[in-house]
């Protein structure tokens, strides 16, 4: 059974003690008991199933975008547009989209405990740093998608990255990715090949992550660590919902335009 069957099911009681079970509940209008231990060292310490980690990961992406997008007091109206071109993204059908909406709106509630929901999917995560990564990556899509990261917004998700153990110099480095992919993203399915200028090819070296100077063999090495991490079928089977495999592959033909640029400027030609 897929994530979603268990939780239409109501078969999430290995979160009711937590705060992700909590969030999800009301979400989807059960009562829980919010009294219980919030992390159950027997359910959520072992491996546990795949379906749990998918259903940890959506529950946190969507509740965590909507307190990011509240941090500095107004929720924009692009950032309310991204949450939307994220489910239109995943394709939800309309039962998982109206989950998603009340995630998000569970997130901008007042007493949101944002540590504890935090640390639950850390541990739901059981230390697959890509996956909490890609994780990462769209909380800082959210919190720019108004064009600037205020620092209010700053501040809670550099909070974020520490609390699931990246450091300030990962928060730096994927704000650059976030900020170059941008360039080198579809939009509506129609992808433009950046224009040859300058300026986009700064932007392809800094989505891989290498300075211009890099040599060819230190540019293929990223580019190849770039597309392990953000490998669909990888993610996935670490759980990632199967809903977001779209917005993995767009990571992918992203990073794989801003190599290809690169190569085309040094005239090693494509991959």
């Amino acid at each position: 059974m897929s994530w979603w069957g268990k939780a239409l099911g109501g078969a999430f009681g290995f979160m009711a003690g937590g705060p992700l079970g909590a969030l999800l509940g009301a979400a989807l209008g059960h009562q829980l008991d919010r009294g219980m231990t919030a992390l159950n060292e027997g359910l959520l310490g072992s491996d546990g199933d795949h379906e749990r980690t998918q259903m940890a990961f959506f529950t946190a992406t969507f509740s965590i975008m909507g307190h990011i997008a509240k941090a500095d007091g107004h929720v924009s109206k692009s950032e309310i547009a991204f949450a939307e071109a994220v489910m239109r993204q995943m394709e939800l059908n309309p039962e998982q989209r109206k989950l998603a909406i009340n995630l998000f709106n569970e997130g901008k509630r007042d007493g949101f405990d944002l540590d504890a929901v935090v640390e639950q999917f850390r541990v739901e995560c059981h230390r697959r740093r890509t996956l909490m990564q890609m994780f990462l990556e769209i909380q800082l899509q959210a919190a720019m998608a108004d064009g600037a990261l205020d620092a209010a917004e700053e501040q809670m998700l550099l909070h974020i990255f520490s609390r699931l153990g990246f450091s300030r110099a990962m928060f730096e480095r994927l704000v650059a990715m976030v900020r170059a992919a941008e360039h080198f993203s579809s939009h509506g399915g129609r992808r433009q090949a950046p224009p040859p200028s300058a300026t986009s090819l700064n932007q392809a070296y800094q989505l891989l992550g290498v300075d211009r100077n890099a040599s060819d063999a230190e540019i293929k090495r990223a580019y190849r660590r770039l597309m392990n991490q953000h490998h669909p079928d990888k993610l996935v089977a670490k759980g990632l919902p199967e809903e977001m495999v779209k917005m993995a592959n767009e990571k992918v033909q992203e990073i794989r335009a801003a190599y290809d640029q690169i190569r085309a400027s040094r005239g090693t030609g494509k991959a």
